[in-house]
Order: structure tokens, then sequence, then C-alpha cells
């Protein structure tokens, strides 16, 4: 007597590929897009903040196609705010390279915070990827790999993708569009990057506690830009919330060194 086996049969208007497993590049895809759906509202929040880049740009000099370039390459709006702040002609290129990097500087901090999500997964992906990160993309990939217990490349890939996407694509409008509107800060379009950064935070929150280092990071860095404004104020918050957390846990540490 022989046993056979046979896959189930498939329900009326039930499809034969909702029966298979999921292959990896279903899966994949699949957590692309759900990045990018979570995307979409935030890309289309800071397309404003993109637009004003672009017009600042062009009012500074830069084509539609420096533009472009500057942040496609760079793809960091604060420094890039600085740089374009900063630009004269002919430019300090050391003093702009300087505040840049020091403005970017933070970006060391994201990634150690996303290392320990990382340290499974190959370098030769990974770092590539990384390339397309900046504050919104790893806000949303650190919250999502810390609800799901794992960092999704593909998922981090669908948000940061789109986002890099259309900052480069919105720049280049607000270059070629801004010398015919003008100064567009009176529009309001620069609210809509604290805007953005509001909606993330609330995103993040968990408790008033574990918030005490980001009001230490924001006092720092109004407290400068009150006192002496410029870049430096960018990094300063961002160190004195470093060490603000890092000495709120130094107790914890303790315990559970005991």
């Amino acid at each position: 007597m022989t046993i056979e086996t046979c896959a189930p049969a498939a329900m009326p208007g039930e499809r034969l590929s909702e029966l298979r497993p999921e292959s990896g590049r279903d899966r994949s895809r699949s957590e692309f897009r759900r990045g990018l759906l979570a995307s979409l509202p935030v890309t289309a929040g800071f397309t404003p903040f993109a637009l004003v880049l672009g017009a600042q740009a062009a009012q500074k000099g830069l084509s539609a196609v420096e533009t472009p370039l500057m942040t496609g390459l760079n793809f960091a709006g604060g420094s890039e705010f600085a740089a374009i702040g900063l630009w004269t002609s002919p430019p300090h290129l050391l003093l702009i390279a300087a505040v840049t990097l020091m403005v970017n500087s933070r970006h060391l901090l994201m990634g150690a915070a996303l290392a320990p999500f990382l340290k499974s997964l190959p370098k030769r992906r990974v770092l590539p990827a990384l390339f397309l990160m900046c504050d919104e993309s790893w806000a949303m990939a650190l919250a999502d790999a810390k609800a799901r217990g794992t960092f999704s490349l593909a998922h981090y890939l669908g948000v940061a993708l789109p986002m890099w996407l259309a900052w480069i694509a919105f720049t280049t409008l607000g270059a070629m569009v801004g010398p015919v509107l003008g100064n567009v800060e009176t529009l309001g379009f620069d609210m809509a990057f604290p805007a953005i950064f509001l909606v993330l935070l609330r995103g993040m929150w968990t408790t008033f506690r574990a918030a005490r280092p980001w009001l230490v990071s924001l006092a720092v860095a109004a407290s400068g830009h009150l006192l002496a404004p410029g870049a430096w104020t960018v990094a300063a918050g961002a160190l004195a919330g470093l060490l603000t957390a890092w000495l709120w846990a130094a107790p914890n540490r303790k315990e559970a060194a005991a």
C-alpha cells in the first residue's frame, strides 16, 4: 500500500498562489511596499522644505543641475541649508566643508543606534543602503526594528529610496521655479521641517523619563542658537542628549552588573 501526499485543494475562488509559502523575493517586495506606503506622508511633508532649499540655492547662483548634485550626493537637509547660508562668490569651501561635517556628525550617533539591528546583515548590502539614511528614514527604520524585533532592509529601502528621489526632484523644482516665486519663506514653507520632526518624535515617544535626553538636547541647541547662532548648535545638542542618556543609564548599568 502506498501513501500519497498532495497539496490541499484550492477552495472555490482561492488562488493557487495564496497556498504556496511566501518566497524570499515575495517577502522582500511586500516589505518594500510596506515601507513605501509608510514613507508617503513624511515624503509629502518635507516637499515644501525641499522647494525652499532649491529656491534658496537658485538665489545663491546654483543652477538646476548643481542643486540636485548637492542634494543627491549629500542628502542631509540641515547641512545643505547651512551650506547655502554660507555660500558666497567665490565660496569658502573649507568653511562650508567643516560646517557640513559638523552638522552631519549626528549620523554617527544615528548609525550607532541602528548597529545592534544590523549585525546579522551582510555589509555589502547594508553599507550602500545607509547612504540613503536621513533623519526621517532613520527614525522610521529604528521604530520599526524595535517594534518587530528585527531590521528589515527591504522595508528600510522602501522608506528611504522614495525620500531620496523626492528630495532630489523637489529641490530641483525649487531651483527652477525659485527665481519666479521670490522669497518662498514668506509663504510659511519653512515650517514643514519642524512639523515633520514633531510627528516623528510623537511616534517614538514612550515615557517622559525616556524623553529627558531629548529635552536636554533641545535646551542646549536652543540656548546655543540664541547666544551664538550657527551650525555648531546641532552637534552640541546631539552630544548633550547623548551624554545625558549615558549618565542617566549609569545606575541601571551598575544594577545589571551587580
